[in-house]
């Protein structure tokens, strides 16, 4: 198919051109102005008359959406949540495991691998994401207290050898006994490490990120606040060179003028938009589960049903998209690496997914008035109608 007469984001910029795609692969790009690309004997041309394309969204810390908690779902109910994502923008994501009981994480990544052996379509699911159970109590979130527990190697070896090492990335607290030698160790199981839920202060925070920690889960959530005397883990990550910084973008975990700080911060190159989405995603107000945790969910906003604790979020990705368009102001371009770029890079997938760069998988999107439009994943145009 020859994607004619768009406009392209191409080398961190909108690029008047044509897109060929082959099978599932991006085949070549060419700028109008070095001519365009002339279609092939029988191939399909889409007229696209201007219409921006981005990549497809890479979301690395979702709970669920659509009726589907991670921690509880099986293989058919990870196919329908990679059905939903496709619809919302999204070409791939990672599954978050709750901290949870090792019995229920064990049936989590089995129904995972199961997910792997069904045909499916939609958002590609790369691999599973472990919050916890390495967190500290005082900044636990909806985490169950009773089953935090102190870095261990041998347990996460073990669900990394059950995962069959599609156990992608962790989250975990600097501060535990044991975390920052943990780190090294979980990088070479294949593991990023990600800091959160966490009461460090700076210095440990330092060691960690010089240890090989690589990301910042939900930042400013769940984790010691900053103070001019102590910046503590918060400040710690924001002033990082290596750590990018996961957000949630919807406007409740984090204020819009926060979202334009981190930005001022991190750059554009360190920033990662996530959903930490729940089981309500996609569905009306009530009461819902997340891992262990009943949940009430009121105009959006989840919370603990006892506590009153956020309980992750009701956000997509789309929604993310159009919500920091909305808050920061910055224009299509400049927002594409928050939503795709750099989490692929961030996961060692940057060859694969991410941009639109010939070779690359054909995960993309056709915008209309700056709204989705159409979803094509490897190199097919999504109908789930």
């Amino acid at each position: 198919m020859l994607l004619k007469n768009g406009s392209f984001y191409y080398e961190k910029r909108l690029v008047s051109g044509d897109l060929r795609v082959t099978g599932e692969t991006i085949a070549a790009f060419s700028p109008q102005t070095a001519g365009g690309l002339m279609p092939l004997a029988n191939e399909e041309v889409l007229e696209l008359g201007g219409a921006a394309v981005i990549p497809a969204f890479l979301d690395i810390h979702t709970h669920g959406a659509v009726g589907v908690d991670v921690n509880a779902a099986s293989a058919e109910d990870f196919e329908k949540l990679a059905r939903f994502f496709a619809r919302q923008g999204t070409g791939s994501f990672l599954c978050s495991i709750l901290t949870d009981t090792e019995a229920q994480t064990e049936r989590a990544i089995q129904a995972f691998l199961d997910w792997r052996k069904l045909p499916h379509a939609g958002a590609d699911l790369l691999g599973i994401h472990l919050e916890g159970p390495f967190l500290s109590p005082k900044h636990k979130g909806a985490m169950p207290e009773s089953l935090l527990r102190t870095p261990d190697y041998e347990l996460i070896a073990r669900y990394q050898e059950k995962a069959e090492g599609h156990i992608r990335y962790i989250t975990l607290a600097p501060e535990l006994p044991g975390a920052i030698e943990l780190i090294p160790k979980l990088r070479a199981l294949g593991i990023v490490t990600a800091l959160g839920h966490s009461d460090a202060d700076y210095r440990t925070t330092e060691q960690a990120i010089f240890a090989g920690a690589r990301a910042a889960t939900h930042t400013g959530n769940a984790m010691r606040p900053f103070d001019r005397h102590e910046p503590a883990i918060f400040g710690a990550v924001l002033a990082s060179e290596e750590v990018y910084c996961e957000m949630i973008s919807d406007g409740l975990h984090l204020h819009p003028g926060s979202i334009c700080l981190y930005l001022q911060a991190k750059g554009l190159d360190r920033a990662i938009a996530i959903t930490d989405s729940i089981m309500a995603a996609g569905l009306p107000d009530g009461e819902y589960m997340l891992g262990v945790n009943e949940v009430v969910v009121k105009d959006g906003d989840a919370h603990l049903k006892h506590g009153d604790a956020r309980a992750g979020s009701t956000l997509t990705m789309a929604r993310a998209f159009r919500n920091l368009r909305k808050f920061t102001g910055r224009p299509t371009a400049e927002l594409v690496p928050l939503l795709s770029e750099n989490a692929a890079r961030l996961l060692g997938e940057e060859k694969r997914i991410g941009s639109l760069t010939p070779g690359k998988r054909a995960d993309l999107l056709i915008l209309k008035d700056d709204e989705i439009h159409r979803v094509m994943l490897r190199g097919a145009f999504c109908n789930f109608d």
